[in-house]
């Protein structure tokens, strides 16, 4: 019997130690729990909302799963937690951040989760990696592709691509 997987889009982001190590080993605590099919390049990314700290390293990454939303959510939120995140406020500074980005063509709007991502459409360091590796999947909201949203955002500022998935720091 064979399990229905959907596909999901998790957007990560870390800007505190070693920023592209903590985005790497957050993508294989993910691979050990989904189907991780395809993850994009990291980027360097300025912070948006608090502005006074450090540039965060972000990527996104395409995952096959059986999980619910909810249990999904459940598994990323462990792993930030495994990982040393303490919680703070919005914006603020953490040593990883994984978000679900999209869930297939899922609309979900409930007090713990909110999909697709609420600020998908005017994030840069959000649209640039999962445009990357998914330009022409469609916003289950507005049918607009990753790839048209990018280009409606225009400013693209602060955000970086490094030249190699594993430069370290």
């Amino acid at each position: 019997m064979s399990e229905n997987k959907t596909i999901v889009y998790l957007g990560l982001g870390s800007n505190l130690g070693k920023r592209v190590e903590n985005v790497q080993k957050a993508i294989k605590l993910i691979q050990q729990k989904v189907t991780v099919v395809n993850v994009s390049s990291l980027y360097d990314t300025q912070p948006v909302g608090y502005v006074t700290q450090p540039n965060f390293i972000n990527a996104a990454c395409e995952v096959n799963t059986s999980f619910t939303p909810q249990e999904l959510l459940s598994t990323v939120k462990k792993i930030e937690k495994d990982m040393g995140r303490i919680p703070n406020f919005i914006n603020g500074p953490r040593i990883i951040d994984i978000d679900i980005l999209l869930y297939n063509d899922s609309i979900i709007i409930s007090p713990e989760l909110t999909i697709p991502h609420p600020h998908l459409m005017e994030r840069a360091f959000v649209l640039i990696p999962l445009a990357e590796i998914a330009p022409e999947m469609k916003h289950p909201v507005n049918k607009k592709t990753i790839q048209e949203l990018l280009h409606e955002l225009g400013a693209i500022d602060g955000v970086k691509q490094l030249k190699n998935k594993d430069s370290g720091e």
